[in-house]
């Protein structure tokens, strides 16, 4: 994917998309838009992280709460990138207002790379290991069922949402999906692990 994006083989893609979704612009929409980016963004994600860690803390799941550090490393990657991939994101008469972020305006300031969105790596980590550890300990049988399907309805809103404001490429997304895959499954994979009997 980082090979596609350097050779440029997203770009007339990336045009094409940003320009049907800004052909479909609805403004009556902007603030629902607005709202649902905040699932993605930097600040709700890590209270809902630091809400995972203390919840399997206090759970008896101590050695499991690190799982959140998987969140950490997602996040750094993506800086990694921005700050080493080149590829401006879609350009101002395209893009619309992004929801409200402390960190966008210090992000905007440094970085001016697009690929990959963010937004899309902390929703399929974030509510991807909330799903999984749903799935695994909640009592409810109904919690248990939706889980999944939550998040999975959850991360295609958020992703759908970053190419309906045209403040990513297509390609962002498609990255920030592939990242956050990894982080999570890395996640899962720590949470999955065989444990000793006495633990």
């Amino acid at each position: 994917m980082t090979l596609a994006i350097t050779a440029g083989l997203f770009s007339a893609l990336d045009l094409q998309v940003a320009s049907t979704m800004h052909d479909g612009w609805e403004p009556s929409l902007h603030g629902l838009f607005q709202a649902i980016a905040e699932f993605g963004g930097l600040e709700l994600t890590a209270v809902l992280m630091a809400g995972l860690f203390f919840y399997l803390l206090r759970g008896g799941f101590g050695s499991d709460a690190w799982v959140v550090l998987v969140f950490i490393a997602g996040n750094a990657l993506e800086l990694f990138y921005k700050y080493t991939l080149y590829h401006p994101g879609p350009p101002r008469e395209l893009a619309q207002s992004d929801g409200p972020s402390i960190t966008h305006g210090i992000a905007s300031q440094l970085v001016h790379n697009s690929f990959p969105s963010g937004h899309v790596i902390r929703a399929v980590v974030v509510y991807g290991l909330i799903a999984f550890v749903v799935r695994r300990i909640a009592p409810s049988a109904l919690a248990r069922t939706l889980a999944v399907p939550l998040a999975i309805a959850l991360i295609v809103l958020i992703a759908f949402d970053r190419m309906y404001l045209d403040v990513h490429w297509e390609s962002d997304v498609i990255g920030g999906l592939i990242l956050g895959a990894i982080a999570l499954l890395a996640g899962t994979v720590w949470l999955d692990r065989p444990v000793k009997p006495e633990n």
